[in-house]
């Protein structure tokens, strides 16, 4: 039986190329308008998995994400990092200069700024999804619109790629998360990366003392992000990805981090999507 994926935007969207590249393409699609919509989704049994994009290269993280993770006790199961193309797209016949309007999301018409500034001519319109724009084209025959979406986008609707890889800054990534309500039954022998969160009391030196035990359990430290607790002012959450060779350090280091910290939890354990 497939699986029916829950993804923030609309199908053709970078969150739908991650379900794909992780499930194939027999999925079944929920499309969710916010990442709220997509984990209660998860909750109510609608969607037995959830793609999640977290940080970028660019933004940076995407906080209330992490927020919702931990709220909900959401379970990482995967990651990919996908590398951010925007291409213009239209219908089939059309050229640069038949575009007379761009709709799309805010972030992708900021990501292409240096581009637009050559083709003055074009109207942007704020929008809220990339990927659905692009549907929105399609079906309703939108003549001198375009849309800033994936190729797979002009691919499943059937559009023309007017211009290729128009983004300002060439090398722009993003990391997604799986994420599903049940703990995954993953062999050990797959795992080399975890998330873990946990709260610090505010004596001088607790967090250095984390990150040593980290180091000397063999520990690659490659995310930290730290997010205010809102029921207690001046208090903070911390979220740390490491990465490992061997399971035995990383239970070594979960154990000692148990004792020391408050409020302690793994969100994750899943092969590095780096690899």
């Amino acid at each position: 039986m497939n699986k029916t994926v829950a993804i923030q935007g609309a199908e053709g969207s970078n969150h739908h190329k991650v379900a794909r590249d992780f499930y194939g393409s027999e999925i079944h699609l929920k499309e969710c308008m916010s990442f709220d919509v997509l984990v209660d989704s998860l909750l109510d049994g609608s969607a037995d998995l959830g793609v999640m994009a977290l940080e970028n290269t660019i933004a940076g993280s995407i906080i209330p994400n992490y927020a919702l993770i931990d709220k909900y006790n959401l379970h990482i199961i995967g990651e990919e990092y996908l590398h951010i193309h925007h291409h213009l797209m239209g219908l089939k016949g059309q050229e640069i200069k038949d575009v007379k309007e761009i709709w799309s999301h805010p972030m992708a018409l900021l990501q292409c700024k240096e581009f637009f500034k050559k083709h003055p001519h074009i109207k942007l319109v704020e929008d809220v999804d990339t990927a659905e724009v692009a549907k929105r084209i399609s079906k309703e025959n939108l003549i001198g619109i375009g849309a800033i979406a994936p190729k797979i986008a002009a691919e499943i609707f059937n559009l023309k790629v007017i211009e290729d890889e128009i983004q300002t800054i060439k090398d722009n990534a993003t990391r997604f998360v799986i994420v599903q309500t049940q703990e995954p039954n993953i062999g050990i022998e797959e795992i080399n990366k975890a998330s873990l969160k946990f709260e610090l009391n505010h004596k001088r030196g607790s967090l250095a003392a984390i990150l040593n035990v980290l180091s000397d359990c063999k520990m690659n430290l490659t995310k930290i992000q730290s997010i205010p607790v809102i029921e207690t002012p001046w208090k903070y959450s911390f979220f740390v990805d490491v990465t490992f060779d061997n399971y035995k350090n990383f239970e070594k280091a979960k154990a000692i981090i148990a004792i020391m910290a408050e409020e302690f939890k793994v969100l994750g354990t899943y092969k590095n999507g780096r690899e």
